[in-house]
């Protein structure tokens, strides 16, 4: 099983061409056909993106990609008068696994005006796995403002800490509530999958937040260092930006009962589609097949 992440921006290419299909298609080919896609920065009718126009790319990214259902999580969800449309910019997942339930979340935003900022969301699904029912997480953190960052990596993990609390005590049947209200009885599981770009280099502040460096125990496991131990995991930022330096800021976590399925993950620092590169993980269908290091 594959998902791949990829902050998109828009799909906006470092050749300046905004394409929702190009970039898709890579995406496609370089991820084998990844059972579900996570992107950042998808647009809605935000012309004030280089290039983005009056597009809505979630439709684009839809009837760009059959068999996949989309989800997505607007962190901006503007209504300016005198405008026919909503102005929306956030996470999108599309999957083609089937999808007990969506639960998108609204990060914490705290004040510092100190720095230009923005909101920030969590998009987030339940879909069944081969081998069973997984949560997967996509999400953007704050780039300017440390504060909200941490603050934004926090609250993910309390997301992971509360979605396993009800899995363990999910919450009751009741004979009054039937399958179609919203009562309804839902699937609940600790296994879950964040993906996303986290404006924060391996040891940085959210980083160490989602890896328990500074609390103990870990919440989540940052796949790249599961699967290649100390080797430092190639930049995935501003990688074909001239003058620039690049850094690693996109990754993708499990929680601690995913690990051992964990068989690989992998950096394409060649594409340009983007300013950001994709990441991909490969997990296995068949149980635990490997030790973590």
């Amino acid at each position: 099983m594959r998902i791949l992440t990829w902050n998109v921006q828009w799909f906006r290419g470092m050749d300046d061409v905004v394409d929702v299909r190009r970039v898709l298609a890579h995406a496609m080919d370089w991820g084998g056909q990844p059972e579900v896609l996570c992107l950042q920065e998808v647009a809605q009718h935000m012309p004030g993106l280089a290039g983005a126009g009056e597009a809505d790319q979630v439709a684009a990214v839809a009837a760009a990609l059959p068999g996949y259902e989309v989800f997505y999580a607007p962190a901006v969800d503007d209504w300016r008068p005198g405008r026919a449309a909503r102005q929306r910019f956030g996470n999108l997942i599309a999957s083609r696994l089937p999808v007990w339930q969506a639960q998108h979340r609204v990060l914490p935003y705290p004040p510092d005006a100190s720095v230009p900022s923005m909101p920030r969301a969590l998009a987030a699904v339940t879909v069944q796995a081969p081998w069973g029912p997984l949560r997967v997480g996509c999400t953007h953190l704050a780039y300017y403002s440390a504060r909200q960052r941490v603050a934004q990596a926090q609250a993910l993990c309390d997301w992971q800490r509360e979605a396993a609390a009800v899995a363990a005590q999910p919450p009751r049947a009741d004979a009054e509530d039937g399958p179609d209200t919203p009562f309804q009885l839902r699937v609940h599981t600790v296994d879950a999958l964040l993906c996303g770009d986290f404006n924060s280099p391996p040891g940085g502040d959210a980083w160490r937040v989602l890896a328990g460096v500074d609390a103990p125990p870990a919440v989540f496991h940052d796949t790249w260092t599961l699967v290649h131990g100390p080797e430092p995991q190639p930049p995935t930022f501003r990688v074909h930006e001239t003058g620039a330096v690049p850094l690693a800021c996109d990754f993708i976590w499990v929680t601690p009962g995913l690990a051992a399925r964990v068989l690989g993950v992998r950096v394409d620092g060649a594409t340009t589609l983007s300013d950001h590169q994709p990441v991909c993980v490969e997990l296995s269908n068949d149980g635990p097949v490997r030790v973590m290091r």
